[in-house]
Formats: C-alpha cells, structure tokens, sequence
C-alpha cells in the first residue's frame, strides 16, 4: 500500500518537483492547465486540441473546492454508480448513455474547457489514484478477484487484446497495474491511506450497493448535502438496473463515447453480481491476488480463501469437540 506521507505529498499539477509514491505510474501528460508544451510543433497541435474541445482533461483541469468526485479503479461498476448519482442529482432527467457524460462527465473523456463550463456544485467521475485537489470523494470500491475478470472482458470488447489472449496473462498484467492508474492496491491504498475517517470521503463498496442499493443511495444523498424522498431513491435506483442499461446499451452504445466503435458480441454491462471470479478465476489466479493484496482486501471487508479456510477448519475442530463422548 503507498505510505500516508507518500500519498499527501504527491500531486500532478500542485507538488512539482516533490516525490511521487513508489509503483505509482508516471504522467506524460503536461504538468499545467495554463501551460502550452513547448515547441512550435506541439504548442500548435496543443492550441487544435483546445479548439476541437479534444484537450482531454485526465489528471491535469482545475478543481473547485465545491467539486465533488466519484473515484473508483477501472472496472467497478463505476458506470453504473454514475447512473445511480446522476439520477439522485438530477431529478428532472431520464439518465441515459446519450446525456451521462453531461450530468456526471467523466474526467477520461471530456475536455478541459467542457469541466469549465460544467455548472457548479460539479460532480465528476475519476479513477486517478490520490490527488489532494479532490476535497469531497465517494470512492467506490470492489473485489479486486471481480475487477480483473471484468476488466479482461472490456479490453476484449474494446479490441485492446484478442479473444486467444490468455487469462494468466491478464492476471499478471492487472497485479502490476500497467495503466494510468497503478494497480489496484495501489489506487485503492492510496485514497484510503489518505483520506479514510475524513467527513468529506464517503468509502462504497460495490457488494453493498447490490444487497440494499436504496440504503447505499441514501449514504450518497447524505454526503451531497440532499434531502431526498423515498420514492426518489426507488427511481434512481430503477434508472440504473442493470435490465435497463443493457437495453440502452443496445440502443445507445454506437453513440456513447466509451463503446462507440467497439464489439457488439461483448456486452459493456455485464453480469451485475458478485463473486463472478469463484468461477472464473482459477486457484492459482486467486492465490496471485490475494498475496499481493490480501491485508488491504481484508481491511475493506473482503474475505480471502485463507481466512474462508481457517474458518473451514474451526468449524470442524468444534463440531468434532461437540461430538466426543462424555465420560
């Protein structure tokens, strides 16, 4: 897990020059909003980027201390906590794939100037890993043996690897977080070695959301500062169904920017359940994920097969105790 000290001293656009927490990937991305890259070349492919609204904000926009972020690692079912948050913020509208990325944009895919202009109170979507601009985060956590077998299925939907690309392999590359975003030990670590216990961090964990999404809705309702009815909470809830956002994927996915141009035969929503990897991830897969993070699993209330068999073995133990003859 990156060090407390590690993760309050690092940040992109406000820290230059201090350092950056061990394993977390470096940015090429420019280090200012305000600053043009250097050299003819680029400032002018900068300055096209800026006109056609294509100066993708990723980690480098300017936050207003009244923002507030829905921060998650890729893959954990943070599209439709998008859905869920947008309805409960916008009860006038219908969220859908055609207008998500206008009530709660993400900041992967929108532009700097479109975050400008974005009406305040803002709620963004983000999977950075810590960044101290953020002031008010609901980060949204899952089973990270869950988030690998969804993520091989997206990157097999986006063309990113081909349908013989074998899991094992997969598997290795999810551990050592080759992306933006470190892994997710060290994007989740990050975020709650930093802010956990803090009034302005809400802590989701995606399991919970599926057993009382009502409840979970109602944390997020509480956090925003909203006063909300039941009956609202009950719509929010069924805009983000996993029935519903299937039919609109076939619907809208050729318009939306995240599936627009993808594979039609791998769906983007997926199953919506949990423990998906008992199945489909084999021991040895298992066994790599819970070595490598096991104690953060298990601080955020995911059980490893260690502790499931430990509990195995008690159990016996004691039954056999209850069953002993007296003497």
């Amino acid at each position: 897990m990156v060090s407390l000290e590690a993760s309050v001293r690092y940040d992109d656009s406000s820290c230059r020059g201090q350092s950056r927490p061990q394993g977390l990937p470096k940015t090429t991305r420019p280090k200012a909003e305000e600053g043009a890259p250097t050299g003819m070349i680029s400032q002018l492919s900068y300055a096209v980027k800026y006109v056609l609204g294509k100066d993708i904000a990723g980690r480098n926009f300017f936050v207003y201390p009244d923002d507030t972020f829905l921060v998650s690692y890729p893959k954990s079912g943070s599209t439709w906590a998008r859905f869920l948050v947008a309805a409960l913020a916008n009860p006038e509208e219908t969220v859908s794939f055609l207008n998500i990325d206008r009530l709660l944009p993400s900041i992967s895919s929108r532009s700097k100037r479109a975050l400008r202009k974005q009406p305040r109170p803002r709620l963004i979507k983000s999977h950075e890993y810590f960044d101290a601009r953020y002031q008010n985060v609901i980060y949204l956590v899952r089973d990270p043996r869950d988030v690998v077998l969804s993520q091989y299925r997206f990157f097999l939907k986006r063309g990113a690897i081909d349908d013989g690309y074998a899991l094992d392999r997969f598997v290795n590359r999810f551990l050592a977080g080759l992306n933006d975003y470190g892994s997710w030990g060290e994007n989740v670590g990050s975020w709650l070695a930093a802010r956990q216990g803090s009034k302005r961090f809400l802590l989701l964990r995606y399991e919970d959301m599926l057993v009382d999404t009502e409840k979970e809705l109602m944390k997020v309702a509480d956090f925003l500062g909203k006063q909300v009815a039941p009956e609202h909470v009950s719509r929010c809830v069924a805009q983000g169904s996993a029935d519903r956002m299937r039919d609109l994927e076939k619907k809208q996915g050729d318009q939306w920017v995240t599936t627009k141009g993808k594979r039609k035969d791998v769906p983007f929503v997926g199953a919506a359940k949990a423990g998906g990897w008992k199945s489909g991830l084999a021991p040895e897969h298992v066994a790599q994920i819970e070595s490598a993070w096991g104690p953060l699993m298990r601080y955020v209330g995911y059980e490893t097969s260690t502790d499931a068999a430990g509990k195995g073995i008690a159990a016996g133990a004691t039954n056999a105790a209850l069953w002993q003859p007296s003497r």
